[in-house]
């Protein structure tokens, strides 16, 4: 009697391996120009639907709301390319632009730098947590979404706080414009192309992603992970910081309920949407400008459709669950984040 033994594995392996290269090439593909495609096609879809929109000045609305969301975005994505998460830079944004508003009167133009160094140093901080005491991540800056949250509601008396001097030094980055352009949403464009600039060309940037892809074989060559991860941290904290300061120029005020409060999802999402791996190692913050453009539109969009603007952030997470189950091809190392 003779057996007949049938070979299912290699069926398997290659179904696999197709279905591996699909995923692959998709993650390329959407990273490569997906997100410029997704919003230059929402933004047709909203001007058709709404003719009046691109006669008064849509794509200015767009910039001036996507400024703020962008900025956050970028220092989101940084950190997420090394393989981590920061949850707190919105509310280190928030706080920032209180302070700001605090002491933009008594200390004239030097108050952006010095709140853009405190934030930086908050940023910083996370840092320091995460590369030395091995404290995951998302636990952290959890932990300190809540402290810098409860800080600013302390300094700001849990009221609105106005700009009561000195507000001709920020609301020009707001009321003037570049080809319609506000200077808000330039300042961010600025500040993603000398993102993208790092992370291609510097030894910093380089390390920075080297992290992410794989941390063991960082190690391993030499990168110095603890002080690219500090770096990482004070960036975010330092384009929180940014964020705030378009905040006060658009809004003139600031306080822990008012413009900004709601960045937190709206960041992570445009870092996401800008081609940004949540497992690290891959981001172009060129796209992440894209991301936020998009995320911006994302409530005149659904007030075109017809869906209520309570349901916005689930329009938010609806994009981050796919473009992370489209986008993720790998799997996560051991390494605690």
């Amino acid at each position: 009697m003779t057996s007949t033994i049938i070979a299912t594995e290699p069926a398997v392996d290659i179904t696999k391996q197709s279905r591996a290269r699909l995923a692959h090439r998709a993650g390329k593909f959407w990273r490569a120009g997906g997100p410029a495609v997704i919003f230059v096609a929402m933004f047709l879809v909203v001007a058709i639907l709404t003719p009046a929109f691109l006669g008064g000045g849509g794509f200015t609305i767009v910039a001036s709301s996507a400024a703020p969301i962008l900025l956050v975005a970028l220092g989101q994505a940084l950190v997420l390319n090394i393989g981590s998460i920061d949850l707190s830079n919105a509310s280190i944004t928030l706080l920032g632009a209180i302070l700001l508003a605090l002491t933009l009167g008594p200390l004239g133009a030097v108050s952006p730098l010095v709140v853009l160094l405190m934030v930086t140093l908050f940023g910083a901080v996370n840092g320091v947590i995460v590369a030395f005491a091995q404290v995951p991540s998302f636990a952290l800056t959890l932990g300190t979404f809540g402290i810098f949250q409860a800080a600013a509601l302390v300094v700001s008396g849990a009221t609105t706080v106005y700009v009561s001097q000195n507000a001709g030094l920020i609301t020009p980055l707001y009321t003037s414009a570049v080809a319609g352009i506000p200077l808000t949403f330039v300042l961010g464009v600025v500040a993603a192309a000398l993102a993208w600039f790092m992370l291609r060309f510097t030894r910093v940037g380089q390390g920075m992603t080297a992290i992410g892809k794989n941390e063991s074989g960082a190690i391993f060559s030499a990168v110095r992970t603890r002080k690219l991860k500090i770096v990482a941290y004070s960036l975010s904290g330092f384009m929180a910081g940014l964020a705030g300061i378009t905040i006060i120029a658009q809004a003139g005020s600031a306080s822990s309920t008012g413009l900004g409060s709601d960045l937190l999802l709206p960041g992570i999402a445009a870092a996401i949407f800008g081609g940004t791996s949540i497992s690290g190692g891959v981001t172009n913050p060129l796209n992440v400008i894209f991301g936020a453009l998009t995320v911006a539109l994302v409530p005149i969009a659904t007030a075109v459709i017809g869906i209520a603007a309570q349901a916005q952030n689930l329009v938010y997470g609806i994009i981050i669950i796919l473009i992370v189950a489209l986008t993720l091809t790998r799997s996560r190392n051991a390494i605690i984040k």
